[in-house]
């Protein structure tokens, strides 16, 4: 079973503020690449590079451009990335109006379920809802064990 991830799992690999969400995210990217589990959408490697390049309220930035540009072309390399078509938009246009999801976050389901993807990896996500065919688990909730069990998912 396939799931999609959204841009915090791969920031949160970078942000030293969080470690145990730091633990999470690199753990959970490693597994799903020996397990070949993950696909990534390329919307989430521009938002990465984005956020880890941002400097904030005088705080510095996770990445500079050159390490950031480094790990963007990298996850390029290891993982499988889904890109946005017209079935992609239209799906989104049709989540963000019905789920009343942001737009980005519609588009990011979207990818889930036109390419078939069980689920989607986020916290930014309601943790167990499904969304059409897929469903969101959130990893830290379930590393900080305030989750014990998730719905099934809905049979093929």
């Amino acid at each position: 079973m396939a799931s999609l991830i959204d841009t915090n799992i791969l920031v949160y690999r970078f942000d030293a503020r969080y470690p145990d969400k730091q633990r999470v995210a690199r753990d959970l990217l490693r597994d799903g690449l020996i397990n070949e589990s993950l696909v990534l959408p390329h919307q989430a490697i521009v938002e990465f590079v984005a956020a880890v390049t941002r400097r904030k309220a005088g705080i510095e930035p996770m990445l500079s451009h050159a390490d950031a540009l480094l790990e963007a072309e990298s996850l390029l390399a290891i993982f499988p990335i889904v890109y946005p078509d017209r079935e992609v938009l239209v799906t989104a246009l049709r989540g963000f109006s019905a789920y009343r999801l942001s737009w980005f976050d519609a588009h990011l389901w979207a990818y889930a379920e036109v390419h078939g993807l069980a689920e989607i990896v986020s916290e930014d996500f309601e943790h167990g809802r499904h969304y059409g065919q897929v469903r969101v688990v959130d990893p830290f909730l379930i590393a900080s064990g305030q989750v014990r069990e998730l719905p099934e998912l809905y049979s093929a």
